[in-house]
């Protein structure tokens, strides 16, 4: 019998599965990884680790800088991730930064709401209890 390599062979078909790859520029550019200077960071925020409700995008110069810009886009409903205007305004934000390089959070890292800004330092947000309990970098539950 004859075998297939990456697949499992059926009758006289190899049957290979394929990645699905992303058609986001943004996801294609970040996948490159670190091109240079400028470098574009984006990082996603959500009332809980489903639905990213802020995306917030930087543009920095050089190693341990200061963002020269900085811009965030909302969704009151839905996801700013799989939102095509949303999508539109980074990249043509990021083009018009001359950014490199693109950083992006391979997952949703917090609360969308401004410790110090939106409630109290030090404390809990309110509105998003869900990240009372969990850590924004790995996503495990914590005590």
């Amino acid at each position: 019998m004859a075998s297939c390599e990456g697949g499992a062979f059926a009758g006289d078909w190899c049957c290979v599965r394929f990645k699905r790859h992303s058609d986001s520029p943004l996801k294609k550019k970040a996948h490159r990884g670190f091109r240079g200077y400028p470098v574009a960071t984006i990082a996603f925020y959500g009332p809980d680790d489903k639905r990213a409700s802020k995306v917030a995008v930087g543009i920095v110069t050089a190693e341990d800088a200061e963002p020269i810009a900085l811009e965030r886009w909302f969704a009151e409903e839905g996801d700013v991730r799989t939102d095509p205007i949303v999508g539109s305004d980074i990249l043509r934000f990021v083009r018009d930064h001359g950014a490199v390089s693109v950083v992006m959070t391979d997952r949703i890292i917090g609360c969308p709401h401004e410790e110090g800004v939106d409630y109290p330092e030090g404390q809990v947000c309110p509105q998003c209890p869900f990240w009372a309990h969990h850590d924004r970098w790995t996503g495990d539950t914590v005590q």
